[in-house]
């Protein structure tokens, strides 16, 4: 089978299959995989986080899919990065443009909101991916005693010496320069902790008493903070600060439990 990304066809023998495929009126199949590294020892807690995001945003759709896992996960990514879904003739990596890709298909959770919720809604995703995402980075490979107890084993885990130290090394090359760009990368940790406290704090008076953050029904930001607050609050790590910060706000720790009941329950943490 040939395989596409989203935004890209190939011209010669498939722009009538891609635009079928991009059609609403074309069912949802039964074969869709999203394939992700291996839980166990292999992925890490930024990459799980990610990972998350996605299937529960999947699940809130209500749409089938089963989880592939590979260890070359992140190779075979049209983009490098995790998780990515195999629907059709189509591979589609990170949140994003999954949600751009299923809305094609006539599946959009923010169908019923107002032009300025939508714009809200989307000013909450971009303050979790500047925030709470760079946050994990910066503490997956930048602090020191979890980049080299957690994060480095678990990356390198699959490949044989001496693979297994160099890819870990140019990864955090890569994610320092990254950070850097972005005026991370030489935060201190509490600098770190203010800017998650920040952003919990927008977070939690956003939600305030509601089941989800724009009122009865979830939409697509309340499957990517879940995500990420459910592996800071879960995962296992010799540095906890993030998470207990999170767990200064009540409303955004019980709408991490209430949306863990409500669309699956997660077994037991694999860090």
């Amino acid at each position: 089978m040939r395989l596409f990304n989203f935004s890209f066809c190939d011209v010669e023998n498939t722009i009538e299959e891609c635009e079928r495929w991009k059609s609403s009126s074309e069912p949802w199949p039964d074969d869709v995989c999203l394939y992700q590294p291996y839980q166990v020892d292999q992925i890490t807690f930024p990459d799980y986080a990610n990972c998350l995001s996605v299937k529960t945003f999947l699940h809130m759709c209500g749409l089938n899919f089963q989880v592939e896992l590979r260890a070359n996960a992140e190779e075979m990514s049209p983009s490098g990065k995790v998780p990515f879904l195999h629907c059709g003739p189509f591979l589609v990596s990170e949140l994003d443009p999954i949600i751009g890709f299923v809305h094609t298909k006539g599946f959009l959770l923010s169908r019923d909101l107002s032009e300025a919720e939508r714009s809200e809604m989307r000013a909450y995703m971009a303050l979790v991916e500047n925030i709470l995402v760079k946050a994990e980075l910066y503490l997956a490979w930048i602090d020191k005693t979890v980049s080299n107890e957690v994060t480095k084993p678990r990356y390198g885990y699959v490949h044989p010496w001496p693979l297994k130290t160099i890819l870990p090394w140019k990864k955090q090359r890569e994610v320092y320069a990254m950070l850097d760009s972005a005026g991370w990368a030489k935060k201190t940790i509490l600098q770190v902790c203010d800017e998650v406290r920040t952003c919990c704090q927008a977070l939690s008076e956003r939600l305030d008493k509601q089941p989800y953050f724009l009122g009865d029904r979830p939409t697509e930001v309340d499957a990517l903070v879940f995500g990420h607050l459910y592996t800071l609050l879960t995962t296992y790590l010799p540095e906890r600060r993030f998470a207990e910060i999170i767990e200064e706000f009540k409303n955004l720790t019980a709408f991490v439990q209430r949306i863990d009941n409500k669309f699956f329950k997660i077994p037991g943490n694999l860090f």
